[in-house]
């Protein structure tokens, strides 16, 4: 089946004289003559590369192109803007507003030809990286700014909620060498087979060995915990490693939870543009605050949509020594999505149990509230 390509461009000329031109290289040809008409064919005919002309009297190119990457059905269709506007500043705008190439009139049938065909490589390898990707297991990386915010808690309870929610394959995942406390909560104290995994070459981490590594729990997950030998902190500086590592888990479950610690180490920043959620955790303190800004500033520094990371806010002293919610919130700079009530008891029962607590009493109001994440996070999926 012919590639189809839509050109967008008020100028009937122009139309036809490229849409003959690609139409003898074998491309299935419409077109638009308006801005309009363009946005409207774009999403109901779903060409696989668009040519957008800038200079349209109703709506120009620029605007029909915020418009393609605001829609989800046109958002990663190739543009190519051919125009005759041809100064540096117009080229930025065009690949501010969401243009893949820009190309600038009049060019040759050979040139035009290279162009077009170089954008639809790109998006057959986007569309192979992407169905790659959905047979690889849905990783979710919860951190936090500073130690001793809940995230190793939060983590693995979030693991068992999604195991309870969708039957499905889960590994929980302490990528914090030298720091482990997974072990101890749940019955696998001070663990080597993370640090094995780090210490060796990139290569020789497979999906086998990680596989091997994996600990099965009563819970229903399978775990790879930390150990807590405060030298193996310095594998966190191994980022190939990491790569590797999470290659591997990715081809062995549904879902990963990776507790992540406080550290943005070269091997942690390496996985968490791989990852498919972002959870970071907080408590409504001044200082909390101010360094959770500085953590999501360098989380979307790797690349990651500030609007994908979801912020839980997280109780654990005294409401009366914490800043209110809305403060908290509006300091912050960011929605804060989820609330967990202080639940000190819960928590220490179910670790006395070496289960997760939403496990071990799924009832109470946390575990609720923890199981309210994971539904979100499951909806969201069957959603994508």
């Amino acid at each position: 089946m012919p590639e189809k390509v839509l050109i967008i461009d008020d100028d009937i000329d122009t139309l036809r004289l490229v849409g003959l031109m690609l139409q003898h290289q074998g491309y299935e040809i419409t077109a638009a003559s308006s801005g309009e008409q363009g946005v409207a064919k774009a999403e109901s005919e779903r060409p696989d590369v668009i040519l957008l002309d800038v200079m349209m009297p109703d709506m120009d190119g620029y605007e029909v192109a915020r418009r393609l990457r605001k829609d989800p059905r046109t958002r990663s269709t190739p543009i190519l803007m051919f125009t005759a506007k041809s100064q540096l500043e117009d080229k930025v705008t065009g690949f501010e507003v969401g243009a893949d190439d820009y190309l600038t009139k009049p060019t040759s049938p050979a040139r035009l030809q290279s162009h077009v065909r170089q954008l639809l490589e790109h998006a057959r390898e986007r569309q192979a990286a992407v169905a790659a990707a959905a047979d690889r297991g849905r990783a979710i990386a919860v951190l936090a700014a500073f130690d001793g915010l809940g995230v190793s808690t939060l983590a693995a309870n979030l693991a068992a909620a999604l195991r309870v929610g969708s039957q499905a394959e889960v590994i929980l995942a302490e990528l914090t060498p030298g720091k482990g406390t997974l072990g101890v909560d749940l019955g696998t104290p001070n663990p080597r087979a993370l640090s094995d995994l780090l210490a060796a070459p990139a290569d020789e981490i497979t999906p086998e060995r990680v596989r091997a590594a994996l600990l099965p729990h009563s819970s229903g997950l399978r775990l790879l915990p930390s150990s807590a030998t405060p030298g193996d902190a310095a594998l966190l500086g191994r980022s190939e490693q990491f790569e590797a590592l999470f290659d591997g888990l990715a081809s062995l479950c549904d879902y990963i939870v990776l507790d992540l610690g406080s550290a943005l180490s070269a091997g942690t920043e390496k996985i968490l543009p791989l990852c498919q959620g972002w959870i970071v955790v907080v408590e409504a303190s001044p200082n909390a605050i101010a360094g959770t800004r500085h953590l999501i500033d360098g989380v979307t520094d790797l690349g990651i949509d500030p609007a994908m990371i979801t912020v839980v806010m997280n109780n654990r002293r005294p409401h009366n020594t914490q800043l209110p919610w809305a403060m908290a919130q509006e300091r912050l700079g960011h929605p804060i999505a989820a609330t967990l009530s202080a639940a000190p008891e819960l928590m220490a029962a179910a670790a006395r149990r070496q289960l997760p607590a939403v496990v071990a009493m799924p009832d109470a109001v946390t575990s609720q509230q923890i199981m309210g994440i994971a539904e979100k996070i499951l909806a969201s999926e069957k959603t994508a």
